[in-house]
């Protein structure tokens, strides 16, 4: 049954390397990070920037289309959820969000033997149940 879910990997990066991680991939203070990635063909966006780029989609294309646009947009307004979000990170594999199980089960093997350290402070696995992912509040869909 669970080959039906998609996987996605995410890290979060200590508070001196998030923003070079947003601003300038090829600084070599992140080159452990973004050599692994480069193996498995990965990119990483801040969860912050996703969300202001859903935000920015929404109100161009009209926010009755993006079903977690108040949600989203509630979040990037609170200075709380921003610190959070901004040192998040999601790790898209060939320009993709989600990806089989091995794949991310491969990138998440690599990427172990740096967490705990300065540069990954956290490292998650997600998959696509939407029984194992919260749900924005109604009052904000």
């Amino acid at each position: 049954m669970s080959d039906q879910w998609q996987y996605q990997v995410r890290v979060n990066l200590g508070d001196e390397f998030a923003e070079v991680a947003r601003n300038d991939r090829n600084n070599l203070a992140i080159k452990p990070l973004t050599d692994i990635l480069a193996r498995h063909h990965a990119t990483l966006k801040s969860q912050f920037d996703a969300f202001a780029d859903y935000v920015a989609e929404a109100e161009k294309h009209g926010i009755e289309h993006f079903p977690l646009y108040k949600w989203t947009k509630a979040t990037i307004e609170d200075p709380e959820k921003v610190g959070k979000h901004i040192k998040s990170f999601t790790l898209y594999v060939d320009g993709h969000e989600v990806y089989a199980k091995e794949i991310a089960d491969a990138l998440e093997s690599d990427l172990q033997p740096l967490v705990g350290g300065a540069l990954v402070t956290r490292l998650t696995k997600h998959d696509t149940n939407p029984a194992n992912n919260p749900q924005a509040p109604a009052h904000l869909r």
